[in-house]
């Protein structure tokens, strides 16, 4: 069964781009504490690799994806449905 094209969020991880509803920044308070009490509800997968959080990936699964890659490196990502190599 195919899944559909696939977004690489860095280190060799990938989400399904249809699943992806926004794309935003982590560098405002108000994200910082929604990723800790995503966290404690076990609603974060962290691809960052202990590296800087750069973006946050919101799916249509109610699961928010950590990115060490920027929102707009992301987003031509998706625009261009390149799946990429880690620039990062």
């Amino acid at each position: 069964m195919p899944i559909g094209p696939l977004l690489n969020v860095g280190f060799s991880n990938f989400v399904v781009a249809d699943k992806v509803i926004a794309l935003v920044g982590s560098d405002s308070a108000p994200m910082r504490r929604l990723v800790q009490n995503l966290r404690a509800e076990e609603r974060i997968i962290d691809c960052t690799l202990g590296r800087r959080t750069k973006s946050l990936i919101f799916t249509s699964d109610g699961k928010v994806v950590l990115s060490a890659i920027t929102q707009e490196t992301l987003a031509r990502r998706l625009a261009t449905g390149e799946v990429g190599i880690d620039e990062e």
